[in-house]
């Protein structure tokens, strides 16, 4: 992918998904911070565009659907978010077998071997997009948020 700002969002996005699927159901302060890297804002204060960008993304999530959130923390957080519905049981849910033997290869390897419950945990999207970011790699981790929340598919 060589549209950097595009792997930014997705990385962000997946690690702000993340965070809040591991409160759930409480609610968190998702700081910007913790997701794209400490920032220095310039002499007027103001943030840099790659601090911006993680915000916006942020914000972005909410206005999709896919968080709900009581006020912003200046343009550092986002105070006391959580999943909606939507994007809790889209993390949970099993994500396509095909999508599963190509981003976790080693899990899918190991899916016979374990009990229904743990099988059904190596399966779902939340479980790709940890192992995605694990990996480090832009492109598994956009394919897999392409694949949880982009191909014909809505939050709602």
């Amino acid at each position: 992918m060589a549209d950097i700002h595009i792997e930014e969002f997705y990385k962000d996005t997946a690690i702000a998904l993340v965070q809040l699927y591991n409160g759930f159901p409480r609610r968190i302060n998702l700081f910007v911070e913790d997701i794209a890297g400490p920032d220095d804002p310039d002499e007027f204060g103001l943030h840099s565009r790659r601090h911006m960008a993680c915000f916006g993304s942020l914000l972005w999530l909410a206005e999709e659907g896919l968080v709900r959130y009581v006020d912003t923390i200046r343009q550092e957080a986002l105070d006391q978010a959580v999943l909606t519905r939507a994007a809790f049981e889209r993390l949970s849910s099993v994500a396509d077998p095909t999508l599963l033997r190509t981003l976790a290869p080693a899990a899918a390897e190991l899916a016979d071997d374990v009990p229904p419950t743990i099988r059904e945990d190596f399966s779902t999207y939340i479980f790709l997009i940890r192992e995605a970011l694990r990996s480090k790699s832009s492109d598994r981790i956009s394919q897999v948020m392409k694949a949880a929340f982009f191909h014909g598919r809505s939050a709602g």
